[in-house]
């Protein structure tokens, strides 16, 4: 067929993509171990150095479709070296910053770059061998929770024994090395919508929408779920988005093309995707809370920052080691069935971490299992997309996927947050998560993996033409190993 073609090397490319993606998910936790020195350090109330999190998930909202959208028109190795630019800049404006809106902003450039993702996993389609394409996007793809595993306690370590600056420099230098790699070892390629326009109204409409959508999900809990200022952003997300869909339908290149979006085998992955995003995060929530709190409680483990990211950090070791056998998987049965097997595994685990919730070494291996889980669905979700798009997609199609994993954390750690903050007890004069609140949260975790599995479950073979409508072969299929 015409188009890109495999380059020879293309171990180098996959190792730096995946590279990228862990430095992108890194800088994601990075503020983690500071956000209770936040307000001392940047001489300012919690509330405001709240938005030092909070940015980086509204500008990353936004950007990721865009940036996907942007490699389909002008170039995915192009787009890759411009997501390294703000990553970079953004964290030497956060190692110089002394208050907290040069960190916010630093904050947002760093969401800039979140794009990193899925603009490398749609260029696997482009470069990859066939029989390592399905092991090398289930790679980059579990990249992301890869980096969000290590980082935690990378980035304790460092704010431990180290300037907190230093976690900034050493961000901006790990930006630097991936530009250079992407610069000197991925190929250019045809970018696969070369010719088209770009949808600048689509993208403030889309900006505005998931801008008020995302803020009014992050902080309901925190200024009132039925508060005015709540319940506007909620009313501005849903006119927004469907003023946005209407043009969208309408304009000759869209942003994010939704009849694609909307077969049936893109939409239920899309679907799945939101809920694997809350199933994941929920754990991620709840247990550095447990391995935190004081022994005093009867549940908490006592330990500390470090430790904890110490004992979680084995989960991303393990998506390291899961994430070929996935690709191995899907070429043997298909992305769907690694999609229902990700999200049962994920489920197990939450309801193992009900018997096991009372040491750190079980939490350990809870982990272990859910993040198990978690490579086996993200890398089934991008191979499921990409067989289901044209070559002149990919990119966006990969951007809106990655951004219904955010919007699906976002959602857990919305429903995790309201659950254990309903259900508490009094220890000290203070008042904190009990352990019915926790172990509901891991109820909530294990059941809504379960409906992502039954989602996933529903999703169609691929038809005949489907994902080739400009005569391009799909990626990968359900009947066969993948093809280029």
């Amino acid at each position: 067929m015409d188009g890109p073609q495999p380059t020879s090397h293309s171990s180098a490319v996959v190792a730096t993509l995946a590279l990228a993606g862990t430095v992108a998910a890194i800088m994601q936790t990075l503020v983690t171990p500071l956000i209770a020195e936040m307000p001392q350090l940047l001489h300012t109330s919690s509330s405001n150095a709240a938005w030092v999190v909070t940015v980086t998930l509204l500008v990353a909202g936004v950007c990721v479709p865009v940036s996907g959208r942007l490699g389909d028109l002008i170039g995915k190795r192009r787009m890759l070296l411009v997501c390294a630019v703000p990553l970079i800049v953004g964290s030497v404006v956060c190692a110089l910053s002394s208050s907290v809106v040069p960190m916010i902003v630093g904050r947002g450039l760093q969401g800039m770059g979140m794009g990193m993702v899925p603009l490398g996993i749609a260029l696997l389609r482009d470069v990859v061998p066939a029989e390592k394409l399905s092991g090398s996007i289930a790679l980059v793809s579990a990249s992301m929770g890869i980096g969000g595993a290590i980082g935690l306690p990378l980035s304790a370590a460092v704010a431990q024994y180290a300037n907190w600056r230093v976690l900034f420099w050493g961000s901006a230098g790990l930006a630097l090395v991936i530009g250079a790699l992407i610069y000197f070892v991925v190929p250019d390629v045809p970018a696969g919508a070369k010719g088209q326009r770009f949808d600048g109204l689509g993208a403030i409409g889309l900006a505005i929408g998931l801008v008020s959508l995302l803020l009014a999900i992050s902080k309901g809990a925190d200024w009132g779920w039925g508060s005015g200022t709540t319940l506007g952003l909620f009313t501005v997300a849903v006119v927004a988005l469907l003023v946005w869909g209407w043009w969208e339908l309408r304009t000759r290149d869209p942003l994010i093309d939704l009849r694609t979006t909307a077969r049936p085998r893109v939409l239920l992955t899309n679907a799945s995707s939101i809920l694997i995003g809350v199933g994941m995060y929920s754990f991620m929530l709840i247990a550095p809370q447990l391995l935190q709190f004081p022994e005093a409680t009867g549940y908490g483990l006592g330990q500390s920052m470090l430790a904890a990211g110490l004992y979680l950090a084995p989960g991303g070791v393990m998506m390291m080691i899961v994430s070929p056998l996935g690709g191995k998987l899907i070429n043997a049965r298909g992305p769907k069935v690694a999609l229902v097997c990700g999200a049962l595994v994920i489920s197990a685990g939450y309801g193992l971490a009900l018997f096991l919730m009372g040491s750190a070494w079980g939490l350990m291996i809870v982990g272990i299992v859910i993040n198990s889980g978690v490579a086996l669905a993200y890398g089934a979700m991008p191979a499921l997309i990409m067989s289901a798009v044209p070559l002149s997609e990919t990119a966006a199609a990969n951007g809106f996927n990655a951004l219904m994993r955010s919007l699906g954390t976002t959602i857990g750690a919305a429903v995790i947050g309201v659950v254990l903050a309903q259900m508490t007890v009094n220890l000290g004069g203070y008042t904190i998560a009990s352990e019915g609140g926790f172990r509901t949260g891991l109820v909530i975790g294990s059941a809504v993996a379960l409906v992502s599995a039954a989602v996933a479950a529903l999703i169609p073979a691929l038809r005949d033409g489907e994902g080739a409508a400009a005569g391009e072969q799909p990626a990968t299929s359900d009947q066969a190993p993948a093809r280029a």
